[in-house]
C-alpha cells in the first residue's frame, strides 16, 4: 500500500515564494507614475478629437450650402435642407458643440459651433465660425481651426 506522495518536494516549495510588500509597492509606485504622465496627454487627445469633430461639422455645411445654392441660388438657415436631422442647432456626436447656421441670405451664410461644456476646453476653443467666403474664425483663440495641440 502506497501512501500519500506530497505533488511538490519539499526543496521546490522551500523555494516558492510570493512577492513582497516592497516589490508589490515598486509596482503600484511604476503604475501610478505611468498614471500621472498617461492621463493628460489622453485627456488633450480627447479634447483635440472635440475639436476637429466640430470643425468637421462646420466643413460639412459650408459643403453643403454651396450644393444648396448651386441648385437654389441662394443659402437657406434651415438644416434639415442642407441634409441634418433637424433644422437649427444639432449637438455633434460627442455632445461637445452645438453647429447651426447663425445667419444666411441670398449672398452669403455663417456657421458656428459652439462648445457646451464645461472645464478647462471651454476657456481654449469655444466657438467656431465658418461663412460662405470660407472666413474661419475661432475664439477666444484665434489658432485653433489652424492648431493642433
Amino acid at each position: 500500500m502506497t501512501g500519500y506522495v506530497h505533488p511538490l518536494p519539499a526543496r521546490v516549495m522551500h523555494r516558492m515564494r510570493g512577492i513582497t510588500l516592497l516589490e508589490l509597492m515598486i509596482v503600484v509606485l511604476i503604475v501610478g507614475f505611468l498614471a500621472v504622465i498617461a492621463y493628460p496627454n489622453y485627456r488633450s487627445f480627447v479634447e483635440r478629437a472635440k475639436r476637429n469633430e466640430a470643425k468637421a461639422a462646420l466643413l460639412k455645411v459650408a459643403t453643403n450650402q454651396e450644393r444648396f445654392y448651386l441648385q437654389n441660388n441662394a443659402f437657406t438657415c434651415d438644416l434639415t435642407q442642407l441634409s441634418f436631422p433637424v433644422g437649427a442647432g444639432f449637438v455633434t456626436d460627442s455632445g461637445a458643440y452645438t453647429v447651426d447656421v447663425t445667419a444666411c441670405n441670398a449672398a452669403n451664410f455663417s456657421a458656428q459651433a459652439v462648445y457646451n461644456l464645461a472645464g478647462p476646453e471651454a476657456g481654449k476653443c469655444a466657438s467656431f465660425t465658418i461663412d460662405g467666403r470660407g472666413t474661419r474664425v475661432s475664439s477666444p483663440d484665434t489658432d485653433c481651426w489652424i492648431r493642433t495641440r
